[in-house]
């Protein structure tokens, strides 16, 4: 520790430091004064003591003789012994002196011995304050050092005060234009979703006008029909002029409608130059030509093109899986949305991947070495992402939302290509046909619309009695998954409901296997259900201890090989079925902390993708 008066200041002069080891070393000439108070005084008597001690010894030396030589003397101390004054003779004096002299003697040594012992005590302080003076030094130059760190400290504090001020100025002034961008930001969305919404309206009228138009066309069409099939009929044909090929199926199926006609304007000629048969004969051959006319009308109807036509043009087949690979750990986990993600689709090369979520986005993902990479955001959805689905083709996106639309997006385009808009609550489910240019969209408006993309326009509408889902498509076939706890079955080619399938608990997803022969429902009694579509009966009940269906909008998959069914459970589980042992294979825990609403399987088995309602994108190899 310092000493009083050390100097504070590293810097001070050469003077003040002398003067400072002066007075050090004049405190320490105190202490040590201090500690040879008491023996100099004793030490001091001590040598009084033996001056005198001296003295009485020669006296004592000299007396003798003069008491032998002079009898007077002895005379003289009798009398002075005897007498009033009592003096002491020289033996008593010398016995005296002798036993003082002892006990000074004793004194000296004692005093000797305290000052050995003294000068023993006064090195070993020596010594101590040799020591403390060390540390003092030591102790000193650390101050020393101290002062010159906290100089510098200081020197920083100031920079970084400085710095700071600096920097609360700039985020300041960065508050300030983000405040300004912030409200500059609200007046965009507030301008574009106004535009959205004209657009839709806009897309709305112009739908309802081309559907307005098209049913005109058809009401023209069915009347010019009518109008022909009535000339027809009041002209006299013969029967023999029909020729054989009636009869056939398929020779009569060659002939196109709008030709039917002129046909029977040309046999009528004919009839002309050739003799009548009979009447019956005459009226059997009209009503087999009407007849023949109406059902290529039908089939045309039912179709969308003639007879004679091309077939419909479908996409390349995927190709098959033969065996999945279950997943087994986490490879790749992302918080990859804003808010919930809802959806999740692979592509038909298994290394594309759709995710979309309430924040109105869709983002394409790379599959890369066991890691998802972006790939492109999608933007311009007008509600929250409840579905979304690749083309067979991997080129288009198609995603349902809860702004009453569907919207088309093609891969490598930021901004939607198409608004197919005219239901009136929200699309819980877009689905593409196989058949190139078609989709099919289902709504909480209790109607399955089935949409031709070319033209983007509704050209069928379908009313399914209650709140719809889900949706698969066939090759001839719609299903549809209901909030009355229902599955129902549509001909794709007719108007009315062929199958009605009864479950238990409302629908929340349903998924086709590849070769169209199983159907996997999810439901809200906590179940999956697989549909032998050949038989049109439940095969499977498919539960589990733990597992819960979370919501409304839970999707539930097949595996590419048709082998396993999988799902995601309220407690962020995955949960795998056998579908043809019916048990339960595995279940997968860990990053999912919220519930699971959608996965997907891609189509060479490898990858699962999973999404939650806490954000995250979790891939499973």
């Amino acid at each position: 520790m310092a000493g009083p008066g050390a100097p504070c200041d590293p810097r001070a002069p050469a003077a003040v430091w002398k003067r400072h080891i002066v007075r050090q070393l004049r405190h320490r000439d105190r202490t040590q004064k201090a500690l040879f108070l008491e023996l100099v005084p004793a030490y001091n008597h001590l040598l009084e003591k033996a001056e005198l001690l001296a003295k009485f010894s020669e006296k004592l030396k000299s007396e003798p003789k003069d008491v032998t030589s002079t009898p007077r003397q002895d005379s003289r101390e009798k009398v002075s012994e005897t007498g009033p004054g009592q003096v002491s003779s020289p033996a008593s004096l010398r016995v005296k002196w002798q036993q003082e002299k002892k006990g000074l003697q004793l004194v000296c040594g004692e005093m000797a011995y305290q000052v050995v012992k003294k000068s023993a005590a006064l090195d070993t302080l020596q010594s101590q304050l040799e020591e403390r003076q060390d540390r003092l030094e030591a102790l000193q130059a650390c101050v020393v050092q101290l002062q010159e760190a906290r100089a510098q400290q200081s020197r920083q504090l100031e920079d970084r005060q400085a710095e700071n001020a600096a920097l609360r100025e700039a985020y300041k002034t960065l508050l300030e234009q983000a405040a300004h961008q912030e409200a500059a930001l609200r007046r965009l969305q507030e301008e574009a979703r106004d535009l959205l919404e004209q657009l839709v309206q806009r897309k709305a009228r112009a739908a309802a006008e081309r559907n307005l138009r098209n049913e005109r066309r058809e009401r023209a069409n069915q009347a010019r029909v009518s109008q022909e099939l009535k000339k027809v009929a009041k002209r006299t044909v013969s029967i023999s002029e029909i020729p054989d090929t009636l009869e056939d199926g398929t020779k009569e199926e060659a002939l196109a409608p709008a030709a039917m006609p002129e046909f029977l304007e040309s046999e009528t000629c004919e009839k002309r130059k050739r003799p009548f048969r009979s009447a019956s004969a005459t009226s059997l051959t009209l009503s087999r030509c009407v007849d023949v006319v109406k059902g290529l009308l039908d089939f045309k109807k039912r179709r969308g093109h003639s007879v004679g036509g091309a077939p419909e043009q479908r996409y390349q087949s995927i190709p098959v899986c033969v065996s999945a690979q279950i997943p087994s750990r986490a490879q790749d986990v992302l918080d990859a949305h804003l808010s919930e993600v809802n959806a999740v689709c692979f592509g038909p090369n298994s290394s594309l991947l759709a995710t979309g979520g309430a924040d109105r986005l869709i983002h394409l993902w790379n599959v890369v070495g066991g890691r998802l990479e972006a790939n492109q955001t999608l933007e311009g959805a007008g509600g929250s992402i409840t579905s979304v689905d690749f083309d067979p083709s991997g080129s288009q996106v198609l995603a349902a939302t809860y702004n009453q639309a569907a919207q088309l997006w093609k891969v490598g385009e930021t901004q939607s290509k198409e608004t197919l808009s005219g239901h009136k609550d929200k699309v819980t489910a877009a689905k593409f046909k196989l058949t190139r240019h078609q989709a099919v969209t289902g709504s909480r408006d209790r109607t399955v619309k089935e949409w031709d993309l070319g033209r983007a326009y509704c050209s069928r509408t379908i009313n399914v009695l209650s709140y719809c889902n889900d949706v698969v498509c066939g090759d001839h076939i719609i299903i549809s998954g209901h909030n009355d706890q229902k599955i129902r079955f549509w001909d794709s080619r007719g108007p009315h409901c062929i199958q009605v399938i009864p479950v238990q608990g409302r629908v929340t997803s349903l998924n086709l296997s590849h070769d169209q022969l199983h159907l996997l429902s999810c439901s809200r009694d906590n179940t999956l259900k697989v549909i032998d579509l050949r038989i049109s009966n439940i095969r499977q009940v498919f539960r589990a201890d733990g597992f819960k269906c979370s919501s409304d909008w839970t999707k539930a998959v097949f595996s590419p090989d048709g082998s396993y069914a999988l799902a995601g459970s309220s407690d962020g589980t995955l949960y795998i079925w056998d579908v043809n042992t019916g048990r339960l294979e595995t279940s997968l825990q860990g990053p999912h902390c919220t519930a699971v609403n959608a996965v997907a399987w891609c189509f060479s088995g490898n990858h699962v993708v999973s999404v939650d309602q806490g954000r995250k994108v979790v891939l499973w190899h």
